[in-house]
């Protein structure tokens, strides 16, 4: 095909800073993004102000009533503003916008990834093919459409094959390419030819315009019949486009010039029709991408170029995509042009508006003065791996180093880092300049990059993804996601490892150098003297202290906490309680209150905020353990330039117009000006700079004083801007009027060069017509304005308010914008509070803690920190400075004027409230503290606990004594009367749920309710919550279970596990009672106790293999509704003998269970756990439970694509038994938004077939259930109201162990009082069940069947809100159309399978059937590959199955030779033997409860085994028994959660005996930093030849001690032995070689709950020698028995074994006591 398709363009001579039309006009700032737009059309008035704009100043008096005196206060509302002329608009293809989240929650994705580089440079086909290989084995880590042949994405990055392209150009006739002055872009184009040709003028035009010169086209050669179908239909034209850089000598140069170029192209091509259709793979003298919509294994025969001999390379970067979104998009997948990313940025929001804040300040000399033509630098449209991408290569291409540019973006946690500092201070030196510079692109993050010279890999601080890297003797380097990913000759590999959180390494190619992570950091830090610029110009505030005593009297305090909202609840059981306790308050029951859109009561504006969460896509991460990664430092004042490294980016230069002139000018005094004058040189004056150097804050809380130090500051010019709106000329209008001459008055204060503003609603004397603007609004509209007006970058905004107290309040200040906030009435409360005479009473009684005033208010504010951390770790984030401004949060009730002006960007779907109702709203408040009525006391409004005349509560009192007498009278009148109660609430409580405002009508006929399904077929689809004994009673537990199981539906375990005893059917039932279940009443013959949905949450508590093969269906707990991206915590108190047992802990020991990252924390993970269930039990559907958020279709779409058979959407308004009040009231959204994004999404991808739909929050009646079916749902469950049903009587108290009835309490004594029998929930859910056939009856339809998914019988109801008028749910109400089955088709398809797997083949062998079958021994060796997951976990299943976890008498004795895939051995039962010689992934033993496995390297390696990582990640996570040996290293998380087995390992990285709570793990070599992060239970054992340990180890909990008791000793000694006898391990043998010399470099890390136990206790043995030595012989000689007859018991049966005789584990330790319940072999 002839290539000279448009005519070749002659060369212009131009260099790169000439002068183009968009860069003559030098006024004009281009800061927007492509094709970005806010959904509204209301557009915000562009305000200059110019620097003579004078103000009128005021200040605050230095009196009594007000704390701190205030430099310069702006007055906003009493003075006539006249802003001079708006600058000219700038183009309409870039109009500042913010990004939207709409946009950006649209694309979430995660992958594998890897490269391959020759360290001498040569390039080679085998590369290519090297790189295609391991894409293809890296499948499973990639995502499929609906259509099962789409993939979601793949790609390779090369270096330019010179000799593909110059064969290519000679047959055209071209001649040979000059390779250092061409370069090559690679071009999707739109599918329409004539759109193409336009395309492709418009480039041409460019170059020509650029002096550059189009030397042909080549379209690339494909084969199109590989591609799928849903691909094929988007799939673009793919050319590609050679030109000549005349002009530049320089690589760097003309790399430049090309990007010039493709910015120029973008922006040309934004206004035209097919402007989204073009996109740039890439434009480069140096590397190229070729990628699409492709499975791994398709991109090489698509792309003919890719199978040439001579397409060669000498590097590769190879990406497959898992996109949770399926609307194929081609230019999504990667590489992209520098990076290849696997994770999820989790504050983009924040990076993109903060990086188009900075455009107006970006400068580089390189750019010659073009930097306009290079914006914009962000797009919301693409995926926040482009968008990264975009920011890499603009600091690249301004002259950084590719390393030096991924430190900046994403740093590692280098505070307190014990090898940083002491041994590389000047990396913390770079940290430091550049953290005020740049905020962190935060979240889970492995980035390949290259710009054709170096290439590298780097880890994001959590370590929250898989890299594996190995070099071998021929000098080639990989990087990978997995391991095993390409055959390896093990004698040839002379290093391997793994990149630790945050760590990097890269191949320098043109040197030739491997550079690990400390020499790249090193080498970067050492290129600029950043630690004198640091000392030399960063500052921190220094603490002041609390004050200590009022500032206010008693009345003012009343008023003031009227005006501004408070309520006595707020005060009591919120401010007081983290005063006196220094910790957020605990509730219980979850949110049953309506939103506030939809309350009759007034409601402050945080309110209509839900904090967004993390699930699925990305990791919550823990701010409880894993604290040292996170940071709440935020640096104020100026930014400076990002792309020029030097001094004045420490210390920020302003250019301003003059140095304040007099105090009646700026309100600065002349001594000031002296001293700003002395700072600087007379050269710097007279050029009117002044130096302004940033501040350090510790934390955004400040006190009064603190303050008061920021407004003295002499660098900052700090403005206060009162923020009070006046309504004596009525309340229209005058809230929207007052925020834009705020925003106006902000313009002008930075303009004049403030670097801090403080907006402020402190007043000495309160008005009744001048009410605060709410502090939110006037911080969120200020930020805005400022983005949009290019000069946020110049100045910081602190709050100084009275309406901030709760943690919620603070998070939404700092992500709307506010780096500091000064609480300062919740700080007079808290004074307050201490003086009183109650307190003081209190404490001298002994009753509560005594605290002084100034430690109450400390204790206030470390609640609000720790608060803060737990907000930001449940979005996954790690930074304060990240999260300042993203806009973490979504919004229910607010109108689009108000969010427009204010949180542009963020999700409000239902609309809202207008800027007028917000006033009254706020006005509600303020009249409160001129009224006579309220002057004695605040007001309780009864949002937490239920009281008569406050707030309604939907679980109340009256309703559950309906309910009672309903379901134990079983009488139909009585629940009548309940469902009459539910539908006729008190007067003005028009709706307390969103459902509440819709009804359903028909136009069919009403039929006889007899036609109608029975309801024993409707009852089928009800479940009821994930409850876990433990935070529930036993009786409740089980009563629950039992009714459940009569009804055919299907109750849910929790996290607790469960008693095996449980699983039979009752055989022993005599009226009502049996033997079994003694504690149970109104039981049958034939009931079973048994849960059918048996969960899977974080804390893997009684999580064994028994435990998984006995469910009917998995649940994977992702999130809570009443606390989404948390987890949980069983207080101590709760964990008696009995659930300790199950859990395998120890009694009365508190039990957390982590938020959801450890084997869960991304995509492909998730999907990789959801193979791992159906691996174990084939036979049990599994489900994943997610919390509705706005973006939450997308996620259910990856979540489906991950094969799982149910997804669950919960409500905000489920219940709990212990949260957090901030989490219970401001977290996660209605079910309803959440069901119908769901169910649409997957409906629009082509999914909806493949998945059940479970919705559960707030259920109680047949009308929620028609409701949900409506929208979507197959399946329904009910929590709180099955508890209710039960005999909860909603007393509120569960945390405490309290609870009046039984239900939520383990004290025997109050269990004793449980009212409940199975019956009351049965006869409970058929009346609901009748409830729905006589509505479906009256809509004229026969089954659920046929109303599910039809949103057309939904009516929006005319109701008279109190508030407003303006919600709109037309969104719940839209329809994406039906599913090709009926509901029930669905239901009963069959459950989804991994398809083949290498366990089936294992079980098909005659051999292994015949030794589990008769428990005899076999010995198997058996080839495995990365490809091969989950190996052993189905063998595993089949074992518990027949012989629970202890029984079995075999010995499976399964050899496995090669790279093992993820959770190798996961399950692994007693009897079973694996030894693995090769390699392993993530997941190692995961969950095992017995049997032996052991890792050991090939013979005759070319590396050191004790130096080489050859385990993953998260290894033996959940381990209930069992022993490992790993001759070699480990991942981060090891033995994570490990109960009860015993590891012997050769080095870790981070968070080693993270949770433990049993079994003893000893490490031959380094770990890394967060040792024994929560570890309750257990022993470990480290090695410490260099004495660098004790920094390492988190030392909140364990004790840190030598290893001097002899049985200790003595364990430590036998696990070295056995490993050596196993591995062969050189290191374990030159231990024992030397013991006395070794013995004393272990230290021993004991929790309390070991304190006294023989091991750690060297005085125990003094005490009872002979005792213990009897003892141990006794486990001795049971371990050696259990090894001739492995693993068989005294007892296999669930029945304690009789008196006398010694329970063994099956590693040989004993059990102890038998318990008179269940069975033995659980726990220790």
């Amino acid at each position: 095909m002839a290539s000279l398709q448009l005519p070749l363009i002659s060369p212009i001579p131009q260099l790169v800073h000439a002068t183009t039309p968009d860069s003559a006009n030098k006024s004009l700032l281009f800061v927007d993004f492509v094709g970005l737009y806010c959904k509204s059309k209301r557009t915000r008035r562009r305000i200059g102000v110019t620097s003579s704009f004078s103000s009128s100043l005021s200040r605050f008096a230095n009196k009594k009533k007000s704390s701190c005196p205030v430099n310069a206060t702006l007055s906003v509302d009493r003075r006539n503003i006249s802003p001079p002329s708006p600058p000219p608009p700038p183009p309409p293809d870039l109009k500042p916008k913010v990004a939207n989240l709409e946009d950006i929650i649209s694309e979430r994705g995660a992958c594998g990834v890897g490269f391959i580089a020759n360290l001498e440079n040569k390039p080679s086909h085998a590369i290519v093919k090297d790189a295609l290989s391991a894409l293809g084995c890296m499948e499973h880590r990639g995502g499929c459409g609906a259509d099962n042949d789409s993939g979601d994405g793949s790609g390779l990055m090369t270096s330019i094959p010179w000799e593909l392209f110059d064969k290519w150009a000679e047959s055209e006739g071209i001649g040979s390419f000059d390779k250092l002055h061409t370069g090559v872009g690679m071009i999707f184009f739109p599918q329409d030819d004539i759109l193409m040709k336009e395309a492709k003028e418009v480039i041409v035009n460019i170059f020509k315009q650029e002096g550059l010169e189009v030397l042909g086209w080549r379209p690339v050669p494909v084969n199109t019949s590989v591609v799928g179908f849903n691909a094929k239909e988007t799939m673009p034209n793919i050319e590609q486009v050679f030109v000549r850089v005349i002009k530049e000598e320089n690589v760097d140069d003309i790399e430049r010039e090309l990007y010039i170029c493709r910015k120029l192209i973008e922006r040309a091509a934004n206004s035209k029709s097919w402007g989204n259709e073009l996109y740039f793979c890439s434009l480069s003298n140096q590397t190229i991408v070729y990628k699409g919509m492709l499975r791994s294994e398709v991109l090489r025969l698509f792309y003919y170029d890719l199978q040439n001999d001579i397409y060669k390379s000498p590097f590769a970067i190879y990406h497959r995509r898992y996109s949770t979104n399926t609307s194929p998009r081609w230019p999504l997948a990667q590489p992209m042009r520098f990076l290849g990313h696997n994770g999820e940025i989790n504050t983009i929001q924040g990076n993109l508006n903060w990086m188009q804040s900075r455009e107006a300040s970006l400068k580089s000399s390189v750019w010659h003065g073009r930097e306009n033509e290079i914006r914009p630098y962000g797009n919301p449209k693409a995926s926040d791996s482009a968008n990264l991408d975009r920011a890499a290569e603009l600091l690249i291409r301004s002259g950084r180093t590719p390393e030096q540019a991924l430190m900046i973006l994403v740093p590692e946690a280098y505070k307190n880092h014990p090898t940083l500092t002491i041994k590389y201070p000047e990396v913390v030196d770079f940290y430091d300049y550049y953290k005020g510079q740049m905020e962190a692109w935060d979240g889970p993050a492995l980035l390949l990059f290259s710009d054709g010279k170096t290439v590298g890999a780097c880890l994001d601080r959590n370590g929250l993804r898989p890299a594996r890297y190995w070099r071998t003797i021929d000098n080639f380097v990989y990087v990978a996601s997995e391991v095993g990913v390409i055959p390896m000759d093990e004698s040839k590999v002379t290093m391997k490892g793994r990149l630790g959180p945050g760590m990097m390494i890269t191949v320098d190619l043109p040197g030739g150098q491997v550079y690990e992570n400390t020499e790249v950091k090193k080498r970067v830090a050492l290129s600029n003297p950043y630690g004198k610029w640091v000392s030399e110009n960063l500052r921190s505030l220094k603490a002041a202290n609390f004050f200590s005593a009022t500032v206010m009297d008693n009345e003012a305090i009343l008023r003031c906490q009227q005006a501004f909202g408070y309520s006595s609840e707020d005060v009591q059981m919120v401010i007081e309680n983290m005063a006196s306790q220094g910790k957020e308050p605990t509730f219980c029951m979850g949110d049953d209150i309506p939103l506030a859109i939809l309350s009759q009561k007034p409601h402050m504006l945080y309110d209509y905020f839900k904090q967004r969460f993390a699930q699925v896509t990305n990791p919550a991460i823990d701010p409880l353990r894993e604290g040292l990664v996170m940071s709440l430092e935020i640096n104020v004042g100026k930014r400076g330039n990002i792309l020029e490294d030097g001094p004045e980016n420490a210390s920020q230069v302003l250019y301003s117009s003059l140095l304040p002139q007099s105090e009646s000018d700026d309100g600065y005094n002349t001594s000031f000006t002296i001293n700003c004058i002395l700072m600087i040189s007379y050269t710097e004056w007279t050029k009117n700079i002044v130096t302004f150097v940033q501040l350090i804050l510790s934390s955004p809380v400040l006190n009064e004083g603190e303050l008061e130090l920021l407004l003295k500051d002499p660098y900052l010019k700090p403005q206060v801007l009162p923020i009070f709106f006046d309504i004596r000329k009525g309340v229209e209008g005058s809230l929207e009027k007052t925020l834009i001459k705020l925003c106006e008055a902000a313009d002008e204060a930075v303009r004049n060069g403030s670097q801090l503003l403080v907006l402020s609603d402190r007043s000495d004397d309160l008005e009744p017509t001048r009410p605060a603007i709410p502090i939110l609004l006037a911080v969120g509209a200020v930020h805005q304005h400022l983005i949009q007006n290019g000069l946020r970058m110049s100045t910081s905004i602190v709050a100084d308010t009275a309406q901030c107290f709760s943690t919620h309040h603070f998070a939404c200040l700092i992500g709307y914008g506010a780096s500091a906030i000064c609480p300062y009435l919740a700080l007079e409360t808290c004074r307050q509070w201490r003086l009183s005479k109650r307190t003081v009473s209190l404490m001298m009684n002994g009753k509560m803690p005594t605290v002084t005033i100034e430690q109450a208010q400390k204790n206030f504010c470390k609640a609000v920190k720790s608060g803060l951390l737990k907000i930001l770790s449940k979005m996954g984030i790690s930074l304060l400075s990240s999260y300042c401004g993203a806009q973490i949060f979504e919004i229910y009730g607010l109108g689009m004027e108000v969010v427009d002006l204010a949180f542009c960007g963020s999700v409000s779907n239902i609309g809202g409230v207008t800027f007028d109702e917000l006033a009254r709203e706020t006005l509600s408040f303020w009249v409160k503290a001129f009224s006579e009525a309220t002057a004695k006391r605040l007001e309780n409004y009864g949002f937490i606990q239920f009281r008569p005349g406050g707030e309604y509560h939907g679980n109340n009192p009256e309703m559950s004594k309906l309910l009672h007498k309903a379901v134990r009278q079983k009488s139909e009148n009585a629940f009548s009367i309940y469902q009459q109660h539910l539908a006729n609430r008190p007067v003005n409580v028009s709706a307390v749920v969103l459902r509440d405002l819709l009804e359903l009508k028909s136009d069919r006929s009403p039929i006889p309710v007899g036609k109608v399904e029975p309801a024993i077929s409707i009852v089928q689809r009800f479940c009821t919550g994930g409850m876990s004994l433990g935070a529930i009673s036993r009786e409740t537990h089980e009563a629950i279970a039992i009714a459940m199981n009569r009804l055919g539906g299907k109750s849910n375990s929790g996290e607790g596990g469960e008693d095996p005893i449980r699983w039979a059917p009752l055989t022993d039932v005599v009226d009502g009672y049996s033997p079994t279940l003694p504690h149970l009443k109104g039981l049958q013959n034939g009931d079973t106790a048994t849960s059918a949905i048996k969960q899977v949450a974080s804390g893997r508590f009684g999580v064994t293999p028994t435990f998984l093969v006995n469910a009917a269906q998995l649940e994977i707990k992702i999130a809570q509704g009443a606390k989404p991206g948390e987890g949980g915590q069983l207080p101590g108190k709760k964990v008696s003998a009995y659930i300790a047992r199950l859990r395998n802990s120890k009694p009365g020991v508190p039990l957390i269970s982590p938020p959801p990252h450890h084997d869960i924390y991304s995509i492909e993970d998730l999907a990789q756990l959801i193979y791992d269930l159906h691996q174990v039990n084939p036979k049990a559907k599994v489900s994943v439970k997610l919390v509705a958020e706005a973006g939450i279709g997308t996620v259910a779409s990856g979540v489906a694509k991950g094969n799982a058979d149910v997804i669950q959407i919960s409500g905000h308004d489920g219940g709990t038994g212990a949260s957090p009040i901030s989490s219970i009231k401001h977290a996660g959204g209605p079910w309803e938004l959440g069901l119908t994004e769901t169910h649409q999404t997957l409906i629009a991808n082509g999914l909806r077939e493949r998945v059940i739909l479970r919705v559960d929050g707030g259920f109680k009646s047949g009308v929620d259930v028609m409701m949900a079916a409506a929208m979507g749902a197959d399946e329904y469950g009910f929590g709180s109201v099955a508890m209710i049903a039960t005999g909860c009587v909603m007393a509120r108290i569960c945390h405490t162990n309290n609870c009046p009835v039984g239900v939520a309490s383990q004290r025997e004594e109050l269990r004793a009082r449980f009212p409940g029998v199975p019956g009351d929930l049965v006869n409970f859910f058929l009346y609901v069940a009748e409830e729905v056939r006589g509505m479906l009856a009256q809509l004229g339809y026969q089954k659920l069947d046929d109303i599910i998914g039809h949103t057309d019988l939904l009516r929006q109801r005319d109701i008279s809100l109190v508030k407003t008028q303006h919600l709109d749910l037309s969104y719940i109400m839209s329809s994406a159309g039906l599913p090709k089955l009926s509901s029930t088709d669905i239901r009963n398809q069959d459950i989804h399978s991994n398809g083949p797997v290498l366990d089936d083949v294992v079980l098909a062998d005659p051999e292994i059937l015949d030794a589990i079958e008769n428990e005899k021994v076999i010995n198997k060796t058996i080839k495995i590959y990365n490809v091969d997951r989950a190996v052993c976990g189905r063998i595993a299943g089949v074992v518990a199955k027949k012989y629970g976890d202890t029984g079995f008498a075999g010995q499976l004795n399964i050899t496995f030779t090669g790279s093992a895939g993820q959770s190798f051995a996961c399950f692994l039962t007693p009897g079973m033997n694996i030894r693995l010689i090769g390699e392993a992934n993530d997941y190692v033993g995961k969950g095992m409860a017995g049997g032996e496995l052991v890792v050991t390297p090939v013979e005759n390696t070319g590396f050191v085994p004790e130096e080489a990582t050859i385990v993953g990640n998260t290894c033996l996570y959940g381990a209930t028994g069992g022993q490992v040996f790993v001759r070699g290293k480990a991942g981060e998380r090891f033995a994570v959660r490990n109960s009860l087995a015993e590891a012997v390992v050769e080095g870790t990285g981070d968070h080693c005996c993270e949770y433990m709570t049993g079994g003893c793990v000893v490490v031959l070599g380094k770990v890394g930093r967060n040792v024994a992060a929560g570890m309750t239970g257990g022993l470990a054992y480290i090695l410490d030849e260099d004495d660098s340990f004790m920094p390492k180890v988190n030392k909140e909990i364990v004790k840190v001690q030598r290893v001097t008791a002899p049985v200790g000793q003595m364990q430590l000694k036998s696990l070295v032995e056995a490993h050596v006898e196993k591995t062969g391990s050189g290191k374990g043998a030159a231990i024992l070689k030397e013991w006395d010399a070794y013995l004393p470099l272990f230290w021993q890390l004991v929790p309390p709950s070991e304190e006294d136990t023989p091991e750690a206790c060297a005085t125990y043995e003094a005490t009872s020698a002979g005792q213990i030595y009897r003892e141990k012989a006794l486990v001795s000689l049971a371990k050696k028995s259990l090894r001739l007859n492995k693993g068989k018991l005294i007892a296999r049966t669930p029945p304690p074994p009789p008196a006398g005789m010694v329970e063994l584990n099956v590693d040989g330790t004993s059990i102890g006591k038998p318990s008179k319940v269940g069975y033995g072999g659980l726990a220790r």
